[in-house]
Parts: structure tokens; sequence; C-alpha cells
């Protein structure tokens, strides 16, 4: 519920599937879960539909996603942490995933730098680029689409996602990633919140506009 530009990240996550056409969400809460059902509640909300669901306060990422089994139907489905944000398309994650027709996707990113880019031709700086993507290496974005086999992999609620159900089908062939070259943006410290308000109060944020 940490506000960027005045509402919670969790309507900007929200908003880059519902561009996409996606406008049905199940959250999986823990913590101080009902200030996210006051926010479902509101009568100025976005017409999306919206079910909280109390997971737990010790619950694991895996084992949120296990809790919400019954919710999820028997179809293809995307989920992701809700603490980062791109300017992803939502819409051609879906149709990657289904068109390999393994059980699970993942996102791949390359992570922003922290620093800004130098190239060097002796001592003379011939380019600069402050806090570029990553150039080498991709690493989970956070972002998935997983067949309901998924929850074959989940044992209970002290699951990790990102540990043995994610390793376990990347053994049996099962785990495909969707390559992401464009924005993306954790928000795991105070610095990554002020970068993601920045952006938003300037009009650059990449993740508002369609992709």
């Amino acid at each position: 519920m940490v506000e960027i530009g005045g509402r919670p990240i969790l309507w900007h996550v929200m908003s880059i599937y519902a561009r996409a056409g996606f406008d049905q969400f199940v959250v999986a809460s823990g913590y101080k879960g009902e200030m996210i059902e006051r926010w479902a509640r509101r009568p100025d909300r976005e017409p999306w539909k919206v079910e909280v669901v109390d997971t737990g306060l010790e619950t694991m990422t895996g084992g949120r996603i296990r809790r919400l089994r019954e919710r999820l139907g028997e179809g293809s489905f995307l989920a992701t942490y809700g603490d980062g944000l791109a300017d992803l398309d939502a819409g051609e994650l879906a149709r990657f995933h289904r068109a390999h027709g393994k059980l699970a996707t993942v996102t791949a990113v390359r992570p922003p730098s922290r620093f800004g880019a130098l190239a060097l031709d002796g001592d003379l700086v011939r380019e600069f680029s402050e806090k570029p993507q990553a150039g080498e290496g991709w690493i989970n974005g956070g972002f998935f689409a997983f067949e309901p086999g998924l929850f074959d992999y989940l044992a209970g609620d002290a699951t990790i996602l990102e540990r043995d159900p994610l390793e376990r089908l990347a053994r049996d062939g099962e785990l495909m990633a969707y390559r992401h070259a464009g924005f993306w943006q954790p928000m795991d410290t105070l610095r990554e919140k002020r970068i993601l308000e920045e952006l938003w109060q300037t009009g650059r944020a990449p993740w508002s506009r369609p992709a």
C-alpha cells in the first residue's frame, strides 16, 4: 500500500494488467491485509473485481499462491509480487505462455544499475549513461504466468516460490523465460520508492503508458 503519486503501488501494478484487459484480481494478503481490504471497497476505486484473501502472517510466497487454489479455477493465471513496476505487455506475456505449453513462465529482466555507466577509451570518456539497465545477465522480474500444474510443486505454507518450486520446474523442463528488455524497477528500498515517485511526478513513468 506504499503510495506513488498518491496511489498505492498495488493500483499501479493492477493498471499494468488492466491495460491488457485483465481486470479480475485475487490479492493474497498478510500483514496489514485489512488496509488492502479497505482500499478494495472504496467506491472511487477502478471498476476491477478485486478479492482480498487472508493467507496468513507467516506464509511464504509459494504458500500464498497455494492458498488461492480454489479461487483461481482450472485455467492458466498470471501472478506477481506486487512490489515492482514495468512497462510490461501482460497480454503478450500471456500469449507467450500459452504458446509454449509449459507449466510456468517467468519474466526475465535486466536489473537497473545503481550507478552511471562509463564507456572508456583509455582515460577518455566516450559515453556516459546515467543509471542504465544492466547490459548483461537476466534476473527474475517477478511477473509470472502459470498453469494449474504449478500446485503440484507447492507443498505448504512454508514453500518459497523462488526456491524449490521454480528450481524443480526448471529441472523438469517446465519453466520458460519471457524476456522483457524494457523498463523494470523494484521498490525494495526508500531510494527505489523515490525513483518511482520522481518518474511519476515528472510524467516519465514508463509503466503508466501502453507497452
